[in-house]
């Protein structure tokens, strides 16, 4: 009668699970936890299903407390990234699936009879959100290039204009300096041959009123 009411209890005890939800193609963690500085590091299981008397059914990973036991992995995709010396033996999925969607086990080995403890956890995976697709990525990308474009061209017009003006500026200088030189060359050209006519004149003049004549 005792041992039937044990197993009655041991069962009951089992049913309670907690429920986490997950998203397809993210990591889903499913939180067990011991307490490490008073037990020590306590072998640790991960198994798919309810959690029979003793071990894991469908095994998938486990730990002697410290570190992950080589070859109980059953997949890359399924680590035990928490502190293990501090007893954080969560488990954590990797990229998520549909087929991940279920019941899980943790079993802490506590020394003695019956005295392990063991969680259960059921996982709801859901469809991630879908996120922006290329075309629209694209399309958005476009708008936001043309409005950088159409944001820049006054500025870029602005500079055009103000070199334009710049250049129309120099070359207004060039024609008046071209012009002063070529103005200052004709007066050299003809005024200087009528002061020489008229220096000789003057020369010859004198020299007739020298002589007499």
């Amino acid at each position: 009668m005792k041992i039937v009411l044990l197993l009655a209890l041991l069962t009951v005890s089992e049913s309670s699970s907690k429920s986490v939800v997950g998203q397809t193609g993210q990591n889903a963690i499913l939180p067990c936890t011991y307490n490490f500085k008073y037990y020590g590091a306590l072998s640790v299981c991960w198994g798919r299903g309810d959690l029979p008397l003793s071990g894991c059914n469908n095994q998938l990973i486990s730990t002697d407390g410290r570190k992950v036991i080589e070859g109980t992995r059953a997949s890359s995709r399924y680590q035990l990234l928490g502190r293990l010396d501090e007893g954080d033996v969560s488990l954590t999925i990797l990229n998520v699936t549909d087929s991940d969607t279920g019941r899980y086990g943790c079993r802490v080995e506590i020394p003695g009879w019956f005295n392990d403890d063991k969680q259960h956890f059921d996982l709801t995976v859901e469809t991630a959100p879908q996120t922006t697709t290329s075309t629209e990525q694209t399309t958005a990308s476009y708008a936001a290039g043309h409005m950088y474009i159409r944001e820049i061209l006054p500025t870029s017009s602005s500079s055009i204009i103000s070199a334009e003006s710049s250049v129309e500026q120099q070359q207004q200088v060039d024609s008046l300096q071209s012009f002063i030189g070529n103005t200052v060359r004709v007066s050299f050209i003809v005024f200087i041959p009528v002061l020489l006519l008229t220096a000789a004149y003057r020369c010859l003049r004198t020299n007739q009123r020298l002589t007499g004549g």
